[in-house]
This record gives structure tokens, sequence and C-alpha cells, in this order.
């Protein structure tokens, strides 16, 4: 889901809208990687939550991987620097958004599997 979004709003502009430079391709060969990393960080809704909501529960959730997304790829892998801020001062907010699709989609899925 969330690779999806980021791929929606890189193609209809809305990143280079407020200055962030996100606007991949979908191809396989960018998206494999997502897939992976999404089922990894899925593992996070194996944890013994008691959030009652799927919006809370997905948002929370959300932040494992937006804070790794910010701090350690950002700077360390792509060379962005922290909060890849070098794609724009509003990059951290847009992967907190991307990021909240995933985990509020997760969550609802889950919810869904355990009815």
């Amino acid at each position: 889901m969330n690779s999806l979004v980021v791929v929606f709003c890189g193609d209809y502009g809305l990143t280079a809208r407020f200055g962030v430079k996100l606007a991949p391709q979908l191809s396989l060969s960018w998206l494999y990687p997502r897939i992976i990393w999404g089922g990894i960080w899925g593992a996070l809704f194996l944890l013994p939550l008691s959030l009652t909501s799927v919006l809370k529960t997905g948002l929370i959730l959300s932040l494992g991987p937006s804070l790794v997304q910010l701090f350690f790829v950002f700077p360390y892998k792509a060379g962005k620097g922290i909060m890849g801020m070098d794609l724009g001062t509003m990059t951290p907010l847009f992967v907190l958004v991307f990021n909240a699709f995933w985990g509020v989609s997760a969550a609802l899925w889950m919810k869904m599997a355990r009815s």
C-alpha cells in the first residue's frame, strides 16, 4: 500500500508540489524490496497490543518503519541527509503519511483476517 501511494503521489505531482523529490517509477526491481520489508515490518502486528482501534494501531505501528526510513535509510543508505532533508523539507511529513497508509491498511487487513 505504501509503495502504491508513493508512486501515485509522485506520478500526479503531489510530492513535487510540496518541494519533495520523491517520484519513483513503479517497477518490479523498485517494488520487490518494499514488499519484503513490508512483510518484515508486518511482524509488528504480532505484538500483543490491546489497541481496539484499527486507526490507532496502524498509526502507532507505522512509526517503526517511518523512524528507520528517516534516521537510517535516508542518511546512511541513500545519502539524502537526516530525515531525507536533501529531498525537501516536507519529506518527513510525506514519509509519516505514506507509512500511515501502510499501517492502517495492514491493521485493517489483520482485523478482517481475525474475523
